[in-house]
């Protein structure tokens, strides 16, 4: 009888053991997730908008060659706005813009309105002293149809965009909202024919452009 107590001692023991050892691996596997997901979140990015050269063309007024871009831009949900087409004189084109970084715990926690940096597509320009050209994208003040929450009506997301300036330039409003950073941005690049050039938002930080190589079947090809 002692041994079979003892045997059954021993036993507990080790479940015992055994448990406790899970319920550690097990947390720690679970801090890990949690940290990866936490560092996905700060290092990751999202697709804007996607730009193409649609055509070159010599101006024999302006003894210039003409550039004309295919402004495509996504809404938060990845689907296509209506795109629109600006005409250059010249290739050296930047993207204006109004860029919201929110503190790191929104960023971290994936809030639904402050989980990555907010942007506004403002205006698209060349700048050539005199004769710089620009063109409008988006009125500033408003709810950018980029960013327009589908079937949610928040107070704060309306404030953030009428208030961006205050943001900007008050602290004690950025403060209040969570927002860490506000600023204007103005990245921009040479635009040549068969390129795709995709301007993305990093989660904690502001705009980039990726460039790409059009597919090989493309080349050449007018798509409708």
């Amino acid at each position: 009888m002692l041994k079979k107590i003892i045997s059954i001692i021993v036993v507990m023991g080790v479940l015992a053991g055994v448990y406790f050892a899970y319920d550690i691996i097990s947390g720690r596997i679970r801090r890990l997730e949690i940290l990866k997901l936490m560092i996905d979140r700060m290092s990751g990015d999202t697709r804007v908008a996607d730009v193409l050269v649609t055509d070159v063309s010599y101006d024999e007024t302006s003894s210039k060659y003409q550039t004309t871009i295919k402004f495509l831009e996504y809404d938060s949900y990845g689907r296509p706005m209506e795109a629109k087409y600006f005409t250059f004189q010249g290739n050296i084109i930047q993207f204006q813009s109004l860029v919201i970084r929110f503190d790191d715990d929104y960023v971290q926690q994936g809030d639904l309105l402050r989980g990555k940096s907010l942007h506004l597509f403002w205006k698209v320009f060349m700048l050539d002293g005199e004769q710089t050209e620009e063109y409008e994208i988006g009125p500033a003040g408003q709810i950018p149809q980029a960013y327009k929450l589908d079937g949610i009506q928040d107070g704060f997301e309306r404030e953030l965009w009428q208030n961006f300036w205050e943001y900007a330039l008050r602290p004690d409003q950025r403060e209040d909202a969570g927002v860490k950073n506000a600023q204007i941005e103005a990245p921009g690049t040479k635009f040549i024919p068969g390129t795709l050039y995709t301007i993305r938002i990093e989660h904690d930080g502001g705009l980039r452009i990726d460039t790409s190589p059009i597919p090989e079947i493309l080349r050449g090809e007018r798509i409708l």
